[in-house]
């Protein structure tokens, strides 16, 4: 009876004389070298981007002729590579296999893991140019950046009011809609921003994160704490154009204006 032979393990004998990284093919090795050289033979017809792959081309290639061959079984959404649908199906799975090791919390998102860790660090590697400002994610900077540019590219299509982000747009529209998706578990009050609720928490838990460093009067909100602190400033922003008298609060502005108004009228 012949014995069973064991299978051989293949040799890895094309090192990377850069690296000392070994490669079972040639062709592996010749494709791994480009990380050295910084060679890209590969060039797309439509846009002259370039790659060092062919692979890379091809997958690059799906945004011109917008092919996406890759489906969710859950939900149908389709996807031109396959490494963004296996993140896509963990919204499904619910699973989060990247967990920072300060805090425990966990993400469906390697790069995601890696932004939150610099929560952690401090690190803020996007600076904007202008004003030297520094940001954690280069997403944010770039919606900063609009500050100094005024570009406003997100319009309601209720009232035309523009904004510089998607997020502020979607957050004004519940304003058209009606929407208060933010709910109170103490009272079940609703809200239309997650911030507004947090503040409103503060009324149940007492929590009043805000303190005067004149009087040491604490307050829940931080907008209150300012208003209140030109009690030791003085100051007096708000000016009445009928009478001239000065307020440090636009609220009692508007009070006092219906009353100011009607003897004047």
């Amino acid at each position: 009876m012949q014995q069973h032979q064991g299978v051989r393990p293949v040799e890895r004998t094309h090192p990377c004389d850069v690296c000392n990284r070994t490669f079972k093919r040639l062709g592996h090795l010749k494709k791994h070298q480009c990380v050295h050289t910084g060679e890209r033979p590969y060039r797309c017809s439509v846009c002259n981007k370039t790659f060092s792959q062919l692979e890379n081309l091809k997958v690059h290639q799906r945004v011109h002729t917008g092919e996406c061959p890759y489906r969710c079984e859950v939900c149908n959404k389709t996807f031109s590579v396959s490494g963004t649908l296996k993140i896509h199906q963990r919204v499904h799975t619910g699973e989060r296999p990247y967990c920072c090791n300060v805090c425990n919390k966990t993400f469906n998102q390697l790069k995601n893991l890696k932004v939150h860790q610099r929560v952690h660090t401090g690190e803020c590697p996007y600076r904007c140019a202008v004003c030297n400002k520094t940001f954690s994610v280069s997403g944010t900077l770039k919606i900063h950046q609009r500050v100094h540019t005024g570009e406003r590219p997100y319009r309601c299509e209720v009232c035309n009011k523009t904004f510089s982000d998607r997020g502020t747009l979607k957050k004004h529209q519940r304003v058209h809609t009606g929407e208060r998706p933010y709910c109170c578990n103490v009272c079940n009050k609703t809200f239309n921003q997650l911030k507004n609720l947090k503040v409103h928490q503060r009324v149940h838990t007492g929590e009043c994160p805000y303190r005067c460093e004149v009087c040491n009067k604490t307050f829940s909100v931080s907008g209150t704490l300012k208003i209140h602190q030109r009690v030791h400033t003085g100051e007096r922003p708000y000016r009445c154009d009928v009478c001239n008298k000065t307020f440090s609060d636009k609220r009692v502005l508007k009070r006092h204006l219906l009353s100011c108004c009607n003897q004047h009228s």
